[in-house]
């Protein structure tokens, strides 16, 4: 079932060639932990005799499925990029096993991350690895206890000696980064012709032969209702997670989207509930205030510059609708420039969104709810507001009526 064997390590950004046949050693992409596993032998789920050393053998769960999410109500991570759901490891015949490990359900994984030197990874995931409520910390100890403690080559006694606790988890999550990166799901649809839009649907097929095109290989579909909203990529690997080759494979089912009538819309923003009546929109004008303050979702809110502070939080004017809108303070118009967050005359306003979250309305840029900095406030202090996560205290921003 190999359609092509490539090892997925290529410059970050890179896809898959449908012509590739010779491996590229994933290993020499950055500097991590090495294995000492050789990838000339048999790879996972294909071997002919028994497996005995499963430090340099992934076995069992020897089926790895790359699992992407199109998040679009709320919207998660850029509008042109899908984010990252895991990595996981099934069985051959697809059954699995999870939370294999509680000795090493690790929490705190950006403090792992950045005090193993991987703070580049943690700075990814942190705009690409995110959780559709905000809760990316919780996310990634799901991702790592209930999957990344079940395979075979990053139990502890596999690692080199003297490789500090947690070291496993670290070579997890920079692996799947670095997978991930082969695999930008929205550009191989794009390169197809094949855009977000409501104003038509697509057919299987035609979603599945424009990825087949780009990769090599058929991914699983996965759909709510009509609505495209997941995408598993299969692999099998030779040698170890850590530093091994991956082998992309045919997903061995289709995944649950029909065969046609898919909705591929793009991340507006927007939120919907589903009551017993059908389906209808939270987030209409009506929900939108005229005027409020904006709180962060750690401590404290805006002040009228647009900064991030703990004193009195200042109003905030809003013009539109939840899908677009303006915001000014009483020192100016509200925009974003060069990735900061500013208020005052002379601004030039910019287009936000607002996403109903439970019971709050965050604020939205570019589809993204992440805004970061890189100090908490305290005191008289006042902190620049980033878009995204780049920065190193991240949080989101509610808008709260007057």
């Amino acid at each position: 079932m190999f359609a092509v064997t490539v090892i997925l390590g290529a410059l970050a950004g890179s896809a898959f060639a449908a012509t590739s046949t010779s491996p590229v050693e994933y290993s020499n992409l950055f500097k991590r932990i090495s294995s000492g596993c050789s990838t000339s032998g048999p790879a996972s789920c294909h071997n002919t005799t028994r497996e005995t050393d499963l430090c340099c053998f992934e076995a069992p769960g020897g089926l790895l499925l790359q699992t992407q999410f199109w998040d679009t109500n709320p919207s998660t991570g850029p509008s042109n990029s899908w984010t990252i759901h895991g990595l996981w490891p099934d069985n051959c015949d697809g059954t699995f096993t999870e939370n294999c490990d509680p000795s090493r359900d690790y929490t705190d994984i950006a403090g792992l991350l950045t005090a193993q030197g991987a703070s580049d990874t943690l700075s990814f995931m942190q705009e690409f690895w995110v959780d559709i409520n905000g809760q990316n910390e919780q996310f990634w100890e799901h991702e790592w206890s209930t999957h990344g403690t079940c395979y075979s080559t990053l139990k502890p006694s596999c690692l080199p000696s003297g490789s500090p606790k947690g070291a496993e988890a670290v070579a997890f999550f920079e692996t799947v980064v670095k997978l991930f990166k082969t695999l930008p799901t929205y550009d191989f649809l794009s390169q197809a012709g094949i855009t977000p839009t409501t104003s038509k649907t697509f057919t299987l097929s035609t979603l599945t032969n424009a990825l087949k095109s780009a990769t090599g290989v058929t991914p699983a579909l996965n759909c709510d209702g009509s609505t495209l909203n997941a995408i598993e990529w299969y692999f099998n690997v030779k040698g170890s997670l850590i530093d091994g080759e991956f082998v992309p494979i045919d997903a061995p089912s289709k995944g649950s989207c029909g065969s046609s009538g898919i909705k591929y819309p793009p991340k507006s923003g927007g939120s919907t509930t589903t009551t017993s009546g059908g389906s209808s929109p939270t987030g209409g004008s009506g929900s939108l205030p005229s005027a409020g303050t904006i709180h962060a979702s750690t401590t404290g809110g805006l002040l009228t510059a647009g900064t991030w502070s703990t004193q009195t939080l200042a109003t905030y004017h809003f013009s539109g609708t939840t899908s677009s809108f303006t915001m000014s303070t009483s020192k100016g118009s509200c925009g974003v420039s060069s990735g900061k967050l500013t208020c005052g005359s002379g601004v030039s306003a910019s287009t936000f969104s607002a996403v109903t979250s439970g019971s709050n309305l965050l604020l939205a840029f570019s589809g993204s709810t992440a805004f970061s900095s890189d100090s908490t406030p305290s005191g008289t202090a006042q902190e620049t507001v980033f878009t995204g996560s780049s920065h190193s205290k991240q949080y989101t921003l509610s808008i709260v009526a007057s």
